[in-house]
């Protein structure tokens, strides 16, 4: 199976369904460009935005773009205190409550599921309760049939090259610790950008 393939138009628009019947509020658009142009457009000047660690995010620019000006980046104010272990309490406070949270998603399920993998789950936080407003940014390649598909997916295919990224980036790999799984939220909070594109993982 090639979790990199771009899923038919039918999948596509099934999946954004489901999304929008369990409370989340899902778009289409063509290209990571235009992604990228419809984020910063939903983010309001001045907004406190937290960017998950994502290659999703890198691809689109979003990570260099969210994290200047006009916007308030929350990277900014606690990445200053990384590695001291007397401002870690405070570090994570920082992290925690954005306006917006913006990140990726390991898969986005058929029936309207959102799963995130992550393995210090830094960015949970947000995702889950913290952030006023979260938006998704999810390559069609990570649409997958269900939950199981999902976790498949992300134990086979995702983990595997992050490990091999964060090796290069970091000196140090990584492993699957934790999984969020949105099954539904209140309607105004998360939006979820599709793009008809591979992207990241």
């Amino acid at each position: 199976m090639s979790y990199d393939q771009i899923v038919s138009d039918d999948q596509l628009e099934a999946t954004v369904k489901s999304l929008n019947a369990n409370g989340f509020e899902a778009v289409v658009v063509a290209t990571a460009e235009e992604a990228k142009n419809a984020v910063l457009k939903t983010i309001p000047t001045g907004s406190e935005v937290f960017t998950a660690t994502s290659v999703t995010l890198g691809e689109t620019g979003l990570d260099i773009a969210l994290n200047e000006q006009p916007y308030e980046s929350v990277r900014a104010k606690f990445m200053p205190l990384y590695g001291q272990a007397d401002k870690a309490v405070e570090m994570r406070r920082i992290g925690s409550a954005a306006d917006y949270s913006v990140g990726s998603a390991a898969a986005v399920t058929e029936d309207g599921k959102i799963l995130v993998a992550s393995r210090t789950g830094s960015q949970l936080p947000n995702e889950v309760y913290g952030a006023t407003h979260v938006i998704f940014v999810v390559g069609a390649n990570k649409i997958v049939k269900d939950m199981a598909e999902g976790i498949k997916r992300i134990e086979d295919h995702v983990v595997p090259q992050e490990d091999l990224r964060a090796q290069e980036a970091y000196g140090v790999g990584t492993s699957f610790n934790k999984l969020l799984v949105f099954n539904k939220e209140d309607p105004g909070r998360v939006k979820v950008f599709i793009v008809k594109e591979k992207l990241g993982f």
